[in-house]
């Protein structure tokens, strides 16, 4: 069976290992029918274009795309994928902490039948302060969406073209691609890579992606669950707490009726906490009732956004 394959690297501040990482996949790819690297720079501010350039025009399976200024990791695969010209695709970082010589291995297991291949880095060579969240993280993921993986930050996984013909990136959603491939009834699955040491240059990784990931994983829950029945969802909970709003009032309306006839004694309505919260929770259920109407509209008239990147330039062939 013939086998041609796209390899997206997004690249910021890398100009040291690129040109290893490259020798390191054309080794491994001479054994396949056809392939190519695409590098996107995503914003650098060294000298990471000039070397993808130069390996541009040495190579010509190379090519490159330029941002004009960092847009993140999700914008830069989906600009190098849609550029990508063959039927497989291939993600992985520029820090060499990818071996390419994994390929093959991720190769097979799409072939058994799978869509998307992810990469687990089983032994890390990383600081606890990164390996800890990030068990935590994976763990609230497999949890809150039922896609199981041991890595779902790993960025060395292989994919079927068709999956990004149904999804598309945005915002920091590469993470959570098997979960959105996975909603779609993709087939995932997991296989150990090799977690190289860095060589060069210092980790992008902060804690702010620990947050932004959370409320990432918020949104993927939603989109997964709800994206085309928002009213499900938002309409459940504003009807509760309509309703839980109305029924505190009742009782507090039966109450002063019977203080007005003589059978109860008490504080004023006006006196008392529980009226207040009543209201409002019938406020706020009204507002998510009206909120989930107008997703339901909007859902129904919405369109394609534009793209979340610009291209300031690109180099090679394709």
């Amino acid at each position: 069976m013939s086998i041609a394959y796209s390899v997206v690297v997004p690249v910021l501040n890398e100009q040291e290992s690129l040109a290893q990482l490259l020798q390191e996949i054309a080794a491994v790819s001479q054994a396949y029918d056809d392939w190519e690297v695409i590098f996107v720079d995503d914003g650098s501010t060294d000298s990471s274009w000039e070397v993808i350039e130069q390996l541009a025009a040495s190579q010509p399976q190379v090519s490159g795309i330029r941002f004009r200024r960092n847009f993140g990791k999700a914008a830069a695969l989906s600009a190098g994928i849609a550029q990508s010209r063959f039927p497989i695709l291939i993600t992985m970082d520029a820090d060499l902490q990818d071996n390419p010589r994994e390929i093959p291995r991720m190769l097979e297991a799409l072939d058994a039948g799978n869509d998307v291949v992810s990469g687990w880095k089983q032994v890390r060579h990383d600081p606890l302060g990164k390996t800890f969240p990030s068990k935590v993280f994976n763990a609230l993921v497999g949890w809150m969406t039922g896609v199981r993986l041991h890595d779902h930050n790993c960025g060395f996984k292989t994919y079927r073209r068709e999956i990004f013909d149904e999804i598309r990136l945005y915002g920091e959603m590469h993470r959570f691609i098997p979960v959105l491939a996975a909603d779609r009834g993709f087939r995932i699955t997991e296989i150990s890579v090799e977690h190289r040491a860095r060589q060069h240059g210092v980790s992008k990784y902060g804690w702010r992606r620990i947050y932004r990931g959370l409320l990432d994983l918020l949104t993927v829950v939603f989109l997964t669950n709800y994206r085309y029945r928002p009213q499900h969802l938002l309409g459940a909970l504003g009807g509760s707490s309509f309703c839980l709003g109305t029924l505190g009032l009742i009782v507090m309306a039966i109450n002063w009726l019977f203080q007005q006839i003589g059978w109860v004694a008490g504080p004023p309505l006006h006196q008392r906490p529980i009226v207040i919260y009543s209201v409002g929770l019938m406020l706020l259920g009204a507002q998510l009732l009206s909120v989930g109407v107008l997703a339901e509209l909007i859902l129904a008239q919405s369109s394609e956004r534009q793209p979340a990147y610009s291209i300031r330039q690109k180099t090679g062939s394709p």
